[in-house]
């Protein structure tokens, strides 16, 4: 399908969505201000990023129904879609705005983080868990009637819910406040980023699709985590690799994670292959907002050749992804075609 309709289309429906709810409050009977406030919130936080994982639930589905352009669904089909799709872009939207409040962010996407705004701040508490509220009622509004609407609100609950055990481990791990090295492991990475990261980006959007599509077994369902879930570490892990060695011009940002304390893939491996002297190093010099300290930091990053270390692993769990996929059985509908299409998306990005 083509990329930039379907995302144009994708957009087009959210709006839409902004106005039901709107119905939904009114008939409530809560105050025309509560509106434009909840209104604002929605427009703010939810349809400025890339979209990729909302825009994975149509993708993931045209494939499965063997859809070769937009043209295949009917209207009524897509709208459905696309309210799972913004189901998750929603998800994606109250995490973003209370992590920028963990975090005390400044920007997200090119401008003011929500909480930073001077009539917000702390209200954006409570604007988080409207975002999160708004999956609900779209779900109840669109597929109350199926008779897999139990599977998707118990998908979304459990995907919330492994979502904020990862942000728990990682905020009493790498505090930016507080560089304790002696928490960080490759152990501890791994867990985080598969929970905070992998399950909702990557395990969620196909799984909502594949509900959609029919295609429900435990067999399927196991199939499709089965390399979704370590492509999701994969994708983390080269997030981590970028923000240390990626050139600012190429990845379109400035890498923060030695400064801010990041429990990332970069510094656990040099942890693990440190010499003593090196790792006294670390301890004086990670997770200071320093720009000498960073630079003493990746200067040993690179004398530990970790860039050459993560090009061996990118080359290993490629190769081993590839093999899950090509051993996917299809006789119930599933494809390994689905599969296929994300790995292709994150092999050798470079932003």
């Amino acid at each position: 399908m083509d990329k930039h309709q379907n995302k144009a289309k994708f957009l087009a429906v959210f709006p839409e969505l902004v106005t039901e709810l709107k119905e939904v409050c009114v008939n409530y009977g809560i105050t025309p201000d509560a509106i434009e406030w909840l209104e604002k919130n929605l427009n703010y936080n939810t349809p400025g990023g890339k979209l990729n994982r909302g825009l994975s639930v149509i993708d993931t589905y045209a494939i499965l129904k063997n859809y070769k352009s937009l043209e295949d669904f009917s209207d009524a089909e897509y709208k459905k879609l696309a309210v799972l799709g913004w189901g998750v872009e929603l998800l994606q939207a109250y995490f973003l705005v209370a992590d920028d409040m963990m975090d005390k962010s400044i920007t997200r996407r090119g401008q003011p983080c929500w909480y930073k705004l001077e009539s917000v701040q702390d209200i954006a508490v409570n604007d988080a868990f409207m975002l999160e509220g708004a999956i609900y009622v779209f779900l109840k509004k669109y597929y109350r009637n199926e008779p897999y609407y139990v599977d998707l609100l118990d998908l979304f609950h459990e995907v919330t819910f492994q979502t904020e055990l990862g942000q728990l481990l990682d905020l009493i791990t790498a505090p930016e406040d507080h560089v304790d090295l002696s928490k960080f492991s490759l152990k501890k990475h791994s867990f985080i980023v598969t929970f905070k990261t992998a399950y909702y980006s990557f395990y969620l959007p196909v799984a909502l699709a594949m509900f959609a599509a029919g295609i429900n077994s435990e067999k399927d369902l196991k199939q499709a985590r089965d390399v979704l879930i370590p492509l999701g570490e994969y994708f983390q892990i080269q997030d981590d690799y970028l923000d240390c060695f990626g050139k600012p011009e190429d990845i379109g940002k400035i890498g923060t994670d030695i400064q801010d304390n990041k429990c990332s893939w970069v510094v656990n491996t040099a942890l693990n292959i440190c010499t003593p002297e090196q790792r006294k190093l670390l301890d004086e010099n990670y997770g200071r907002k320093d720009a000498k300290k960073e630079a003493i930091c990746k200067k040993l990053f690179t004398e530990l050749k970790i860039d050459q270390l993560y090009l061996e692993y990118e080359e290993n769990i490629v190769n081993e992804l590839n093999g899950k996929i090509a051993k996917v059985d299809e006789s119930t509908g599933f494809k390994g075609k689905v599969l296929t299409a994300f790995l292709n998306k994150i092999h050798k990005r470079s932003k």
